[in-house]
Protein backbone atom coordinates (compact mmCIF):
# COMPACT_ATOMS: atom_id res chain seq x y z
CA UNK A 1 0.00 0.00 0.00
CA UNK A 2 1.33 3.67 -0.87
CA UNK A 3 2.67 5.70 1.68
CA UNK A 4 -0.46 7.59 3.14
CA UNK A 5 0.19 11.02 5.51
CA UNK A 6 -2.32 12.22 7.97
CA UNK A 7 -3.79 15.36 7.07
CA UNK A 8 -3.42 18.42 10.00
CA UNK A 9 -7.55 19.21 10.26
CA UNK A 10 -10.95 17.49 10.34
CA UNK A 11 -12.96 19.90 8.39
CA UNK A 12 -16.87 19.26 8.83
CA UNK A 13 -17.28 19.99 4.85
CA UNK A 14 -15.39 16.74 4.15
CA UNK A 15 -17.28 14.52 6.40
CA UNK A 16 -20.84 16.37 5.22
CA UNK A 17 -19.84 15.39 1.80
CA UNK A 18 -19.26 11.58 3.31
CA UNK A 19 -22.42 11.48 4.87
CA UNK A 20 -24.00 12.75 2.01
CA UNK A 21 -22.57 10.10 -1.14
CA UNK A 22 -20.94 7.45 0.79
CA UNK A 23 -23.65 5.33 2.29
CA UNK A 24 -26.58 6.52 0.16
CA UNK A 25 -30.33 6.10 2.15
CA UNK A 26 -31.16 3.42 -0.54
CA UNK A 27 -28.27 1.19 0.98
CA UNK A 28 -29.86 1.78 4.21
CA UNK A 29 -32.89 0.71 3.54
CA UNK A 30 -32.27 -2.34 1.48
CA UNK A 31 -29.73 -3.52 3.25
CA UNK A 32 -31.44 -3.12 6.82
CA UNK A 33 -34.84 -5.00 4.97
CA UNK A 34 -32.82 -7.73 4.24
CA UNK A 35 -30.95 -8.19 7.63
CA UNK A 36 -34.65 -8.25 9.36
CA UNK A 37 -35.54 -11.05 7.54
CA UNK A 38 -32.17 -13.08 8.25
CA UNK A 39 -30.75 -12.39 5.19
CA UNK A 40 -27.44 -11.45 5.63
CA UNK A 41 -25.41 -12.19 2.53
CA UNK A 42 -28.46 -10.23 0.63
CA UNK A 43 -27.44 -7.22 3.12
CA UNK A 44 -24.04 -7.60 2.27
CA UNK A 45 -24.75 -7.29 -1.27
CA UNK A 46 -26.90 -4.41 -0.71
CA UNK A 47 -24.37 -2.76 1.04
CA UNK A 48 -21.89 -3.74 -1.92
CA UNK A 49 -19.75 -6.22 0.45
CA UNK A 50 -18.33 -9.55 -1.13
CA UNK A 51 -18.64 -12.25 0.97
CA UNK A 52 -15.28 -14.22 0.07
CA UNK A 53 -15.89 -17.20 2.99
CA UNK A 54 -18.11 -20.09 3.53
CA UNK A 55 -19.25 -21.40 6.58
CA UNK A 56 -19.75 -25.49 5.40
CA UNK A 57 -15.61 -25.07 4.32
CA UNK A 58 -14.91 -23.59 8.13
CA UNK A 59 -17.27 -25.90 10.23
CA UNK A 60 -15.35 -28.86 8.08
CA UNK A 61 -12.00 -26.98 8.74
CA UNK A 62 -12.60 -25.43 12.41
CA UNK A 63 -15.47 -27.10 13.56
CA UNK A 64 -19.74 -26.77 13.93
CA UNK A 65 -19.02 -24.59 17.15
CA UNK A 66 -17.14 -21.95 15.58
CA UNK A 67 -19.31 -22.04 12.67
CA UNK A 68 -22.35 -21.72 14.73
CA UNK A 69 -20.62 -18.72 16.06
CA UNK A 70 -19.88 -16.62 12.91
CA UNK A 71 -23.01 -17.18 11.41
CA UNK A 72 -24.90 -15.87 14.28
CA UNK A 73 -22.52 -12.42 14.02
CA UNK A 74 -23.01 -12.51 10.63
CA UNK A 75 -27.04 -12.82 11.30
CA UNK A 76 -26.61 -9.26 13.23
CA UNK A 77 -23.84 -7.62 11.28
CA UNK A 78 -25.05 -4.67 9.60
CA UNK A 79 -22.97 -3.73 6.53
CA UNK A 80 -24.14 -0.67 5.55
CA UNK A 81 -23.76 0.72 9.76
CA UNK A 82 -19.76 -1.09 8.77
CA UNK A 83 -19.65 1.18 5.80
CA UNK A 84 -20.85 3.88 7.38
CA UNK A 85 -17.94 3.59 10.05
CA UNK A 86 -14.91 2.24 8.06
CA UNK A 87 -11.71 4.47 7.94
CA UNK A 88 -11.60 6.86 5.34
CA UNK A 89 -8.81 9.11 3.91
CA UNK A 90 -8.67 12.73 2.48
CA UNK A 91 -9.57 14.72 0.29
CA UNK A 92 -12.24 12.39 -1.49
CA UNK A 93 -13.04 10.65 1.99
CA UNK A 94 -12.81 7.33 -0.12
CA UNK A 95 -12.14 4.26 1.97
CA UNK A 96 -8.78 3.71 3.43
CA UNK A 97 -6.87 1.29 0.69
CA UNK A 98 -5.22 -1.48 1.04
CA UNK A 99 -6.56 -2.47 4.37
CA UNK A 100 -7.84 -5.20 6.43
CA UNK A 101 -9.45 -4.98 9.87
CA UNK A 102 -10.67 -7.20 12.35
CA UNK A 103 -14.49 -7.57 12.91
CA UNK A 104 -14.32 -10.26 15.58
CA UNK A 105 -11.83 -12.49 16.73
CA UNK A 106 -12.33 -16.28 18.06
CA UNK A 107 -10.49 -18.69 20.03
CA UNK A 108 -10.78 -22.38 19.21
CA UNK A 109 -9.38 -24.63 21.76
CA UNK A 110 -7.08 -27.01 21.07
CA UNK A 111 -5.71 -24.79 17.82
CA UNK A 112 -2.08 -24.97 17.20
CA UNK A 113 -0.80 -21.94 18.65
CA UNK A 114 -3.97 -20.79 20.16
CA UNK A 115 -3.85 -18.06 17.31
CA UNK A 116 -8.01 -16.82 17.11
CA UNK A 117 -9.37 -17.14 14.42
CA UNK A 118 -10.54 -13.48 12.73
CA UNK A 119 -13.60 -12.52 10.99
CA UNK A 120 -11.85 -9.38 8.81
CA UNK A 121 -12.98 -6.60 5.59
CA UNK A 122 -10.54 -5.44 3.39
CA UNK A 123 -10.45 -2.62 1.11
CA UNK A 124 -8.95 -3.01 -2.26
CA UNK A 125 -5.57 -1.22 -2.95
CA UNK A 126 -5.61 2.07 -4.43
CA UNK A 127 -5.41 0.86 -8.14
CA UNK A 128 -8.43 -1.49 -8.09
CA UNK A 129 -11.00 0.76 -5.61
CA UNK A 130 -13.12 1.58 -8.03
CA UNK A 131 -16.70 1.07 -7.07
CA UNK A 132 -15.54 1.70 -3.50
CA UNK A 133 -16.12 -2.36 -2.70
CA UNK A 134 -15.56 -4.20 0.55
CA UNK A 135 -14.81 -7.87 1.17
CA UNK A 136 -15.68 -10.29 3.98
CA UNK A 137 -13.06 -13.35 4.73
CA UNK A 138 -11.79 -15.17 7.52
CA UNK A 139 -8.45 -14.70 8.76
CA UNK A 140 -6.90 -17.60 10.54
CA UNK A 141 -3.17 -17.16 10.50
CA UNK A 142 -2.24 -18.26 7.84
CA UNK A 143 -0.71 -16.03 5.00
CA UNK A 144 -2.11 -16.85 1.68
CA UNK A 145 0.62 -16.91 -1.45
CA UNK A 146 1.48 -13.61 -3.30
CA UNK A 147 0.40 -13.11 -6.88
CA UNK A 148 -2.09 -11.35 -8.64
CA UNK A 149 -5.29 -11.09 -7.16
CA UNK A 150 -4.20 -11.20 -3.45
CA UNK A 151 -4.67 -8.86 -0.88
CA UNK A 152 -1.67 -6.80 -0.56
CA UNK A 153 -1.91 -6.57 3.57
CA UNK A 154 -4.39 -9.21 4.44
CA UNK A 155 -3.23 -9.76 8.11
CA UNK A 156 -5.00 -7.56 10.34
CA UNK A 157 -3.93 -4.26 11.01
CA UNK A 158 -3.33 -3.99 14.52
CA UNK A 159 -4.30 0.01 14.70
CA UNK A 160 -7.49 -0.20 12.49
CA UNK A 161 -9.64 -2.81 14.18
CA UNK A 162 -13.39 -3.46 15.09
CA UNK A 163 -13.09 -6.34 17.06
CA UNK A 164 -13.40 -3.90 20.34
CA UNK A 165 -16.14 -1.87 18.84
CA UNK A 166 -18.70 -3.76 17.89
CA UNK A 167 -21.28 -1.26 18.83
CA UNK A 168 -19.65 0.17 15.28
CA UNK A 169 -20.96 -2.43 13.11
CA UNK A 170 -23.10 -5.39 15.24
CA UNK A 171 -26.83 -4.28 15.32
CA UNK A 172 -27.32 -5.81 18.76
CA UNK A 173 -24.80 -3.34 20.61
CA UNK A 174 -25.42 -0.01 18.40
CA UNK A 175 -26.58 1.01 21.71
CA UNK A 176 -22.79 1.42 23.26
CA UNK A 177 -22.38 3.87 20.61
CA UNK A 178 -23.39 7.01 23.09
CA UNK A 179 -21.39 6.26 26.10
CA UNK A 180 -18.07 4.53 23.79
CA UNK A 181 -18.30 8.07 21.74
CA UNK A 182 -18.36 10.35 25.14
CA UNK A 183 -21.99 11.61 24.15
CA UNK A 184 -23.29 10.20 27.48
CA UNK A 185 -21.47 13.09 29.43
CA UNK A 186 -23.10 16.35 27.85
CA UNK A 187 -25.14 17.00 25.38
CA UNK A 188 -23.85 16.00 22.01
CA UNK A 189 -25.40 19.03 20.22
CA UNK A 190 -24.33 21.83 22.39
CA UNK A 191 -21.45 19.96 24.19
CA UNK A 192 -17.88 21.77 24.38
CA UNK A 193 -14.93 20.33 21.81
CA UNK A 194 -12.30 18.41 23.25
CA UNK A 195 -9.28 21.04 23.99
CA UNK A 196 -6.57 21.40 21.75
CA UNK A 197 -3.86 19.93 24.50
CA UNK A 198 -3.52 17.34 26.97
CA UNK A 199 -3.28 18.48 30.15
CA UNK A 200 -2.46 15.30 32.10
CA UNK A 201 -4.36 16.00 35.64
CA UNK A 202 -1.99 16.42 39.50
CA UNK A 203 1.25 16.52 37.25
CA UNK A 204 3.43 19.62 37.03
CA UNK A 205 4.88 18.38 33.57
CA UNK A 206 3.88 20.59 30.40
CA UNK A 207 1.18 19.42 28.31
CA UNK A 208 1.79 17.29 25.93
CA UNK A 209 0.45 18.82 22.25
CA UNK A 210 -1.77 17.44 19.83
CA UNK A 211 -1.78 17.92 16.18
CA UNK A 212 -3.53 21.38 15.33
CA UNK A 213 -6.86 20.81 14.25
CA UNK A 214 -7.61 17.44 15.42
CA UNK A 215 -9.96 16.63 17.41
CA UNK A 216 -9.06 13.70 20.10
CA UNK A 217 -11.04 11.85 22.14
CA UNK A 218 -8.77 12.54 25.74
CA UNK A 219 -11.84 11.79 27.67
CA UNK A 220 -12.44 8.38 26.52
CA UNK A 221 -8.65 7.21 26.27
CA UNK A 222 -8.66 5.99 29.98
CA UNK A 223 -11.38 3.97 29.41
CA UNK A 224 -10.67 2.62 26.00
CA UNK A 225 -7.03 1.96 26.72
CA UNK A 226 -8.71 -0.24 29.77
CA UNK A 227 -10.04 -2.18 27.23
CA UNK A 228 -7.79 -2.96 25.24
CA UNK A 229 -5.41 -4.30 27.93
CA UNK A 230 -8.08 -6.55 29.17
CA UNK A 231 -8.32 -8.12 25.71
CA UNK A 232 -4.77 -8.65 25.67
CA UNK A 233 -5.23 -10.12 29.14
CA UNK A 234 -3.80 -7.51 31.72
CA UNK A 235 -6.99 -6.99 34.48
CA UNK A 236 -4.72 -5.33 37.02
CA UNK A 237 -2.10 -3.57 37.88
CA UNK A 238 -0.14 -1.21 35.16
CA UNK A 239 -0.36 -1.21 31.40
CA UNK A 240 0.90 0.69 28.73
CA UNK A 241 -0.10 1.50 24.80
CA UNK A 242 0.87 3.84 22.39
CA UNK A 243 -1.64 6.72 20.33
CA UNK A 244 -0.49 7.02 17.11
CA UNK A 245 -1.74 10.87 15.67
CA UNK A 246 -0.97 10.55 12.14
CA UNK A 247 2.51 9.56 10.97
CA UNK A 248 4.22 12.03 12.61
CA UNK A 249 2.83 11.93 16.09
CA UNK A 250 3.14 8.86 18.53
CA UNK A 251 2.42 8.96 22.04
CA UNK A 252 3.10 6.53 25.01
CA UNK A 253 0.35 6.56 27.61
CA UNK A 254 0.23 4.66 31.26
CA UNK A 255 -3.20 3.45 32.80
CA UNK A 256 -3.11 2.12 36.42
CA UNK A 257 -5.64 -0.13 36.10
CA UNK A 258 -5.93 -0.69 39.84
CA UNK A 259 -8.75 -3.54 39.33
CA UNK A 260 -10.62 -0.70 38.21
CA UNK A 261 -12.55 -1.70 35.07
CA UNK A 262 -13.75 1.90 34.58
CA UNK A 263 -10.18 3.85 34.89
CA UNK A 264 -10.99 7.99 34.91
CA UNK A 265 -8.69 10.18 33.32
CA UNK A 266 -7.02 10.25 36.45
CA UNK A 267 -5.21 7.21 35.87
CA UNK A 268 -3.22 8.35 32.87
CA UNK A 269 0.36 9.14 32.25
CA UNK A 270 0.84 10.78 28.75
CA UNK A 271 3.92 11.79 27.27
CA UNK A 272 6.22 11.30 23.73
CA UNK A 273 7.09 8.23 22.72
CA UNK A 274 10.79 7.42 23.27
CA UNK A 275 12.60 7.83 19.98
CA UNK A 276 14.33 4.42 20.05
CA UNK A 277 11.26 2.84 18.38
CA UNK A 278 10.52 0.15 21.85
CA UNK A 279 6.69 1.48 21.58
CA UNK A 280 6.25 -0.61 18.35
CA UNK A 281 5.71 -3.57 20.44
CA UNK A 282 3.13 -2.09 22.96
CA UNK A 283 -0.28 -2.08 22.43
CA UNK A 284 -1.89 0.38 20.39
CA UNK A 285 -5.09 2.29 21.13
CA UNK A 286 -7.55 1.80 17.82
CA UNK A 287 -8.18 4.57 15.56
CA UNK A 288 -11.32 4.34 16.18
CA UNK A 289 -11.41 5.06 19.78
CA UNK A 290 -8.67 7.92 19.16
CA UNK A 291 -10.28 10.62 17.84
CA UNK A 292 -13.79 11.66 18.34
CA UNK A 293 -16.86 10.18 16.29
CA UNK A 294 -17.34 12.57 13.36
CA UNK A 295 -20.94 12.50 13.79
CA UNK A 296 -20.90 14.11 17.38
CA UNK A 297 -18.44 16.53 15.64
CA UNK A 298 -21.26 17.60 12.95
CA UNK A 299 -23.98 17.67 15.10
CA UNK A 300 -21.85 19.77 18.39
CA UNK A 301 -21.44 21.94 15.50
CA UNK A 302 -24.67 22.42 14.02
CA UNK A 303 -23.56 21.34 10.14
CA UNK A 304 -25.75 17.91 10.32
CA UNK A 305 -28.91 17.18 11.84
CA UNK A 306 -29.76 13.46 13.71
CA UNK A 307 -31.93 13.26 10.30
CA UNK A 308 -29.56 12.70 8.18
CA UNK A 309 -27.23 10.57 9.66
CA UNK A 310 -27.54 7.10 9.44
CA UNK A 311 -30.72 5.67 11.81
CA UNK A 312 -28.97 3.42 14.06
CA UNK A 313 -25.93 6.58 15.05
CA UNK A 314 -28.68 8.77 15.16
CA UNK A 315 -30.92 6.61 17.90
CA UNK A 316 -28.41 5.88 19.85
CA UNK A 317 -26.51 9.80 19.81
CA UNK A 318 -29.61 11.36 20.15
CA UNK A 319 -32.38 9.14 21.84
CA UNK A 320 -35.09 11.53 21.37
CA UNK A 321 -34.98 12.38 17.99
CA UNK A 322 -37.98 10.65 15.97
CA UNK A 323 -36.66 8.26 13.34
CA UNK A 324 -37.42 9.49 9.87
CA UNK A 325 -37.54 7.99 6.42
CA UNK A 326 -34.70 6.46 5.95
CA UNK A 327 -35.48 6.30 2.12
CA UNK A 328 -35.52 9.66 1.44
CA UNK A 329 -33.72 10.53 -1.87
CA UNK A 330 -32.98 13.60 -3.96
CA UNK A 331 -35.89 15.34 -6.56
CA UNK A 332 -35.20 13.86 -10.06
CA UNK A 333 -34.31 16.64 -11.67
CA UNK A 334 -36.92 16.01 -14.89
CA UNK A 335 -39.12 18.91 -14.29
CA UNK A 336 -38.92 21.71 -16.85
CA UNK A 337 -36.13 24.39 -16.08
CA UNK A 338 -36.49 27.91 -17.78
CA UNK A 339 -34.18 29.13 -20.78
CA UNK A 340 -33.61 33.10 -21.77
CA UNK A 341 -33.63 32.56 -25.17
CA UNK A 342 -33.64 35.16 -27.97
CA UNK A 343 -35.27 37.69 -25.14
CA UNK A 344 -37.74 35.44 -24.74
CA UNK A 345 -38.04 32.88 -21.29
CA UNK A 346 -38.61 29.39 -22.69
CA UNK A 347 -38.34 25.87 -21.12
CA UNK A 348 -36.07 22.67 -21.63
CA UNK A 349 -37.99 19.35 -20.50
CA UNK A 350 -38.15 15.71 -21.12
CA UNK A 351 -40.02 14.59 -23.82
CA UNK A 352 -40.53 10.76 -24.73
CA UNK A 353 -37.31 10.42 -22.73
CA UNK A 354 -35.00 12.70 -23.94
CA UNK A 355 -34.03 16.63 -22.87
CA UNK A 356 -35.71 18.60 -25.43
CA UNK A 357 -36.83 22.56 -26.21
CA UNK A 358 -40.60 22.64 -25.35
CA UNK A 359 -40.99 25.90 -26.98
CA UNK A 360 -39.88 25.78 -30.73
CA UNK A 361 -41.55 23.29 -32.81
CA UNK A 362 -39.88 20.68 -34.54
CA UNK A 363 -39.44 21.98 -37.87
CA UNK A 364 -37.07 25.23 -35.90
CA UNK A 365 -35.55 22.31 -34.35
CA UNK A 366 -34.45 20.92 -37.50
CA UNK A 367 -32.92 24.36 -38.91
CA UNK A 368 -31.14 25.35 -36.07
CA UNK A 369 -29.36 21.49 -35.91
CA UNK A 370 -28.41 22.18 -39.65
CA UNK A 371 -27.41 25.62 -38.73
CA UNK A 372 -25.00 23.82 -36.00
CA UNK A 373 -23.59 21.45 -38.51
CA UNK A 374 -22.75 24.31 -40.93
CA UNK A 375 -20.92 25.82 -37.93
CA UNK A 376 -23.76 28.52 -37.13
CA UNK A 377 -24.55 29.68 -33.39
CA UNK A 378 -27.18 27.37 -32.25
CA UNK A 379 -30.81 28.65 -29.85
CA UNK A 380 -29.58 29.11 -26.38
CA UNK A 381 -32.17 26.45 -25.83
CA UNK A 382 -30.14 24.13 -27.56
CA UNK A 383 -27.23 25.71 -26.49
CA UNK A 384 -28.31 24.59 -22.43
CA UNK A 385 -29.58 21.02 -23.83
CA UNK A 386 -25.46 20.92 -24.78
CA UNK A 387 -24.69 21.89 -21.57
CA UNK A 388 -26.86 19.41 -19.96
CA UNK A 389 -25.15 16.73 -22.38
CA UNK A 390 -21.58 17.74 -21.78
CA UNK A 391 -21.05 19.73 -18.14
CA UNK A 392 -24.29 19.93 -16.08
CA UNK A 393 -24.27 21.80 -13.10
CA UNK A 394 -25.09 18.15 -11.71
CA UNK A 395 -21.86 16.68 -12.71
CA UNK A 396 -20.22 17.49 -9.04
CA UNK A 397 -22.97 15.15 -7.10
CA UNK A 398 -22.49 12.71 -10.34
CA UNK A 399 -18.86 12.55 -9.73
CA UNK A 400 -19.33 12.16 -6.07
CA UNK A 401 -21.21 9.72 -6.07
CA UNK A 402 -19.86 7.59 -8.86
CA UNK A 403 -16.37 7.68 -6.97
CA UNK A 404 -17.90 6.45 -3.58
CA UNK A 405 -19.56 3.68 -5.71
CA UNK A 406 -23.03 4.88 -6.01
CA UNK A 407 -23.48 3.97 -9.96
CA UNK A 408 -27.21 3.56 -9.18
CA UNK A 409 -28.03 6.77 -7.50
CA UNK A 410 -25.49 8.65 -10.01
CA UNK A 411 -27.53 7.23 -13.02
CA UNK A 412 -30.59 8.29 -11.61
CA UNK A 413 -29.20 12.12 -10.87
CA UNK A 414 -28.36 11.99 -15.22
CA UNK A 415 -31.76 9.96 -16.50
CA UNK A 416 -33.70 12.71 -13.88
CA UNK A 417 -31.50 15.35 -15.75
CA UNK A 418 -31.03 13.89 -19.76
CA UNK A 419 -34.08 11.28 -20.09
CA UNK A 420 -33.27 7.02 -19.72
CA UNK A 421 -33.54 7.62 -23.67
CA UNK A 422 -30.69 10.04 -24.22
CA UNK A 423 -27.66 9.35 -25.94
CA UNK A 424 -24.54 10.79 -24.01
CA UNK A 425 -22.48 13.42 -26.10
CA UNK A 426 -18.86 13.87 -25.57
CA UNK A 427 -17.69 16.22 -22.61
CA UNK A 428 -17.00 16.19 -18.85
CA UNK A 429 -19.98 14.12 -18.10
CA UNK A 430 -19.20 11.25 -20.44
CA UNK A 431 -15.52 11.05 -19.35
CA UNK A 432 -16.48 10.99 -15.52
CA UNK A 433 -19.02 7.43 -16.52
CA UNK A 434 -16.52 6.04 -18.97
CA UNK A 435 -13.91 6.54 -16.09
CA UNK A 436 -16.19 4.86 -13.43
CA UNK A 437 -16.73 1.95 -15.82
CA UNK A 438 -12.80 1.45 -16.18
CA UNK A 439 -12.01 1.84 -12.70
CA UNK A 440 -15.31 -1.19 -11.83
CA UNK A 441 -13.36 -3.42 -14.37
CA UNK A 442 -10.06 -2.88 -12.79
CA UNK A 443 -11.44 -4.11 -9.49
CA UNK A 444 -13.27 -7.13 -11.05
CA UNK A 445 -9.73 -7.97 -12.54
CA UNK A 446 -8.61 -7.85 -9.34
CA UNK A 447 -10.73 -9.98 -7.25
CA UNK A 448 -10.57 -12.36 -10.80
CA UNK A 449 -6.14 -12.48 -10.12
CA UNK A 450 -5.87 -11.25 -13.89
CA UNK A 451 -4.45 -7.97 -12.93
CA UNK A 452 -2.10 -6.13 -10.78
CA UNK A 453 -0.51 -2.79 -10.21
CA UNK A 454 1.86 -1.38 -12.81
CA UNK A 455 1.58 -2.05 -16.53
CA UNK A 456 -0.59 -5.16 -16.10
CA UNK A 457 -3.43 -3.19 -15.32
CA UNK A 458 -5.40 -2.76 -18.28
CA UNK A 459 -6.41 0.64 -19.40
CA UNK A 460 -5.11 4.03 -17.68
CA UNK A 461 -6.49 4.39 -14.12
CA UNK A 462 -8.05 8.14 -14.85
CA UNK A 463 -6.91 10.42 -11.93
CA UNK A 464 -9.71 11.84 -9.90
CA UNK A 465 -9.93 15.72 -10.00
CA UNK A 466 -8.51 17.23 -7.18
CA UNK A 467 -10.84 20.52 -6.75
CA UNK A 468 -11.69 22.30 -3.93
CA UNK A 469 -8.22 23.06 -2.35
CA UNK A 470 -8.18 19.79 -0.51
CA UNK A 471 -5.00 17.57 0.67
CA UNK A 472 -3.61 15.12 -2.02
CA UNK A 473 -5.71 12.20 -1.94
CA UNK A 474 -3.74 9.23 0.39
CA UNK A 475 -4.00 11.71 3.32
CA UNK A 476 -6.31 9.68 6.47
CA UNK A 477 -9.74 11.53 7.15
CA UNK A 478 -10.34 12.42 10.40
Amino acid sequence: MPHQSEIRDSRPSHWLRVREFAVPPSMIETATARRRVGDWAGACAAARIDVDLNLRHLARRHGHDLAARIRADLRHLAPDLLRWHMPRIAPDGLLRPGLTLSLARYFVPGRVGDRPVHLVVRTAPAWADGGQRISLALWDGTRPEAGPGRHPHPRPNRRFRLDLHRHLWDARRTDELRVRAGADRQDPVRGPRNPETLEPPETSEPPVPLPPGRHCAVGRWAAEAGILLRAEGRTTGTGTVTVRLGDRHLLVMDLDLDGAPDAGPDALRIAQAPADGSASALPVLPDAATWVLPDLELLRTGAIDAGRLHPLVAAALVPDHAPGDASRRPGRAGEPRPVECRGARHRIGLVDGVLAALDHDPAEIRREELLVALTGTPLPCLQAIDEAHRRPDCLTGVRERLHHGDTAGALAVVEGLLGPAAVLRTGALHDELAAAAERRITYGLFRAGLSGPGPRVIGPIPARPRGHGFPPRGATFH
